[in-house]
């Protein structure tokens, strides 16, 4: 009798340990966003996000932490315990933040989980309603007319706004001054107001701006125009030949997270990003839905990373 018992007892501690391991998420999930509301990784989290919470029954929690251009939200995600309970949407600020930081307080590479792409979208060239061009080419001369006295607005620097500014710049062969904010409404007043005359917008976080006409988008930074925006003409063929400029976002974990979990993840939000409904929104907005596995994810960040220890060195960006 008593042998039977220990015997009930132990195969009901291990359904109950299989049911555990087979249930997450179990509970509410926080997706930091290193940006504040409005951004193109807050778009994304919070579209995706609503789709998991229906897929799993649990809350996906949208935490917007902007700060430093991305180095706030990052260091949380690379310091949080790594049980799949807190995600982050990142992007190239994530690696860009270390290398700008005389003691980065995460490593970019080694210190998070690669869970997977969730989208690529272009940058785009968005000029002041004041500014007097049509194309990149008309930019590209006006700031050779006037060197220093144009400048170029950002997130943040090391944002992924900031990184294709400094592309454009080097690419251009233009001597245009970086201007930081932190905010979105504060950048956007400021180019209607034509303080600021330039910015490389991730195209998601413009684009309500572009549907009102309340400023003037030049060129997209992808290698084919995008249906999102018909009749704009890519940067490559509107002046500057050859040159590209997109950004991507993907979710990650701290180090450590389990096998499983991001392995379910990822192939969770594959299914979703191959949806209709999700697609279309998506695509509304100017992103295209990209996934892979999760060694993809980290292929791309690797080779990324090693582009902006380059462009950092080259262009003498630093924190300050």
């Amino acid at each position: 009798m008593i042998y039977r018992l220990m015997l009930v007892l132990i195969c009901g501690f291990a359904a109950t340990a299989t049911h555990g391991a087979d249930s997450y998420p179990g509970k509410s999930i926080r997706m930091i966003v290193p940006f504040p509301p409005g951004a193109a990784s807050d778009f994304l989290a919070r579209t995706l996000g609503q789709k998991l919470n229906e897929m799993y029954g649990q809350q996906i929690v949208i935490d917007n932490r902007p700060g430093g251009g991305g180095i706030v939200g990052s260091t949380l995600v690379a310091k949080s315990a790594p049980d799949g309970y807190t995600l982050g949407m990142v992007g190239q600020p994530h690696l860009m933040q270390p290398l700008l930081q005389r003691e980065p307080p995460y490593r970019a590479l080694d210190d998070i989980a690669f869970v997977t792409q969730v989208a690529s979208l272009p940058n785009v060239l968005v000029v002041s309603p004041q500014l007097p061009v049509k194309s990149v080419s008309d930019v590209i001369a006006l700031a050779k007319s006037k060197p220093g006295q144009l400048n170029f607005g950002s997130a943040g620097i090391g944002s992924s706004s900031h990184i294709a500014g400094e592309a454009l710049k080097a690419a251009a062969g233009i001597d245009i001054v970086h201007v930081p904010f932190k905010l979105l409404p504060d950048i956007f007043a400021e180019m209607l107001a034509g303080r600021v005359q330039l910015y490389m917008f991730p195209l998601p976080a413009v684009m309500p701006m572009l549907k009102d006409s309340k400023l003037h988008v030049v060129a997209v930074g992808s290698p084919q125009p995008t249906p999102s925006l018909p009749g704009v003409p890519t940067m490559s063929d509107s002046g500057l030949p050859g040159f590209q400029s997109e950004s991507w976002f993907g979710i990650v974990g701290p180090a450590g997270m389990s096998r499983g979990h991001i392995v379910q993840l990822n192939r969770d939000v594959a299914k979703l990003l191959a949806t209709p409904e999700l697609k279309e929104r998506f695509l509304r907005q100017g992103a295209v839905p990209a996934n892979g596995t999760p060694e993809d994810f980290k292929k791309l960040m690797q080779t990324d990373f090693a582009k902006y220890q380059k462009l950092v060195k080259e262009a003498g960006i630093s924190s300050q």
